[in-house]
């Protein structure tokens, strides 16, 4: 009999090849030229640095590695717009660094692994002959993230006697913008993370009976990401039981499941820099099945989400989905008597009684980051609908966005709005008092926009029968 092994030797590869960052480098050059900024210049990035300390955990500047592919520390980089060359700067060997962490990456083996020109040590670099070449050719103009550099090397003899010009003005701006249009490594990396985390997620609903506690489940969705190599968390997971459920961003994940109804997962790994963003609600009841007033919020959810995935194609208004989706769980809670059913939904929209059982956004751009750039938020948005939005305006083709809806059931503050008598006439509370239990429900899976519509990358299901099943299922196998 063969030995199982931990990780899922079944799940797809993921992409080979170099990450496409010099195609980045020349992108985020011609926005900047584009939109009335120089022509020429140096593109000058530091990344995240490092020490040799227990407390330390490293983590790449997102922008950094959009330029470069590399995650490894200390290290700088520049694109000379001129002549289309970039150059990477990495640690030389340091006797100390190898005892206790091996030999580092050296020169030529970094010019085989990363889409980059020439590759030297930061030895090279404080003597500042590499950015005097630069700096001969064309404009003085480096362009430069404020509080993202300390521009040691601008202060050396050799680069002081041409002036560079240090702009803030464009670089950030240049590549939060490009980096909401992915190519094609980018959505494969995105994908990869999305096939490892949905195969996590479905080993979680497959323990969910099992569990006695919110951090064992927890546990079984990051090891099943790491074991299949997404070493990292895109985020925190969110693992909430019963009323925790309706705690947006709940962060214990170490309470006791028994007697309570549901589980809200939002977990993701991260793949290569790169994030999977997925949430699925799952009952943890005694039959393993949802509760009459679970499965009705499920449904609407579920109505939600797919009213939206209607109207996700390139060119899209993000603020137009929102409000389906909002539409859509005005006319449901009506239809299941939590709001009056004398009231239109159109009268429902106006109370904004909604934001108090649906506070967010429907999504938000996913990348590099979680909550990736390029959304043009408005949190101070008088428009309580509008508010929260991560995204606003049209959505361009090549974005990935996450499409989750949710529906929650938190006491404060709206237990006393209603004792106040806010929401008369609009709210029945009888029958909201047997919804409190369900606590919250969202769905999310993750979206590349395309012209004419979408691919969701999201494997693992949010059909209520398989869900059940699959909870069901690792109830009688006891594996």
């Amino acid at each position: 009999m063969a030995r199982k092994t931990i990780a899922n030797p079944e799940l797809p590869k993921p992409p080979s090849g170099k990450y496409p960052a010099k195609a980045h480098a020349r992108n985020v050059a011609k926005w900047i030229a584009d939109n009335g900024g120089p022509s020429s210049g140096v593109l000058y990035l530091e990344g995240q640095s490092t020490k040799m300390t227990e407390e330390s955990h490293f983590r790449q500047r997102r922008h950094f590695y959009y330029l470069t592919g590399c995650d490894l520390p200390d290290c700088f980089f520049a694109y000379d717009v001129a002549s289309d060359k970039s150059t990477l700067w990495i640690p030389p060997v340091d006797p100390e660094y190898v005892m206790w962490a091996g030999m580092p990456l050296q020169p030529k083996d970094a010019l085989e692994r990363y889409d980059i020109d020439e590759v030297l040590t930061t030895d090279e670099l404080k003597s500042g002959k590499s950015l005097v070449n630069m700096l001969q050719k064309q404009q003085t103009i480096v362009h430069v993230i404020e509080d993202r550099a300390d521009l040691a090397i601008f202060k050396a003899d050799s680069v002081v006697a041409f002036k560079p010009d240090i702009n803030y003005e464009w670089l950030r701006k240049a590549i939060e913008t490009c980096r909401v249009v992915k190519d094609d490594f980018e959505i494969a990396l995105i994908r990869h993370a999305n096939i490892v985390s949905s195969y996590a997620h479905e080993q979680v609903l497959a323990a969910a009976t099992r569990a006695s506690n919110e951090r064992e489940l927890n546990a079984v969705f990051v090891m099943h990401c790491h074991a299949n190599g997404c070493k990292e968390q895109a985020y925190g997971c969110i693992c909430a039981a019963g009323t925790a459920g309706s705690t947006l961003h709940y962060v214990h994940n170490d309470m006791p499941l028994e007697g309570k109804d549901n589980i809200l997962l939002d977990a993701g790994g991260e793949y290569n820099c790169y994030c999977a963003d997925i949430t699925r609600t799952f009952p943890i009841t005694k039959n393993a099945r949802f509760t009459k007033e679970s499965k009705e919020i499920y449904d609407l959810v579920l109505l939600m989400q797919s009213e939206c995935f209607k109207m996700i194609r390139a060119g899209m208004v993000w603020e137009d989905l929102h409000m389906k989706a909002h539409n859509v769980a005005a006319h449901g809670l009506r239809e299941l008597g939590i709001f009056k059913k004398d009231l239109t939904v159109e009268q429902i929209i106006k109370s904004e009684i909604t934001t108090r059982f649906f506070p967010h956004g429907l999504g938000h751009y996913l990348g590099m980051d979680t909550h990736d750039t390029g959304g043009n938020a408005n949190y101070e948005d008088p428009n309580l609908y509008f508010r929260y939005l991560r995204i606003r305006g049209k959505v361009p083709a090549g974005a990935v966005v996450t499409n989750e809806p949710g529906i929650y059931f938190r006491k404060y503050p709206l237990q006393a709005e209603l004792d106040a008598g806010q929401w008369d006439g609009v709210v029945d509370q009888e029958v909201l008092s047997r919804y409190w239990r369900v606590g919250g429900v969202r769905i999310e899976d993750d979206v590349v926009v395309k012209e004419d519509g979408y691919e969701n990358l999201t494997t693992v299901s949010s059909d209520w029968r398989t869900v059940e099943s699959m909870v069901l299922a690792g109830t009688q196998s006891g594996s």
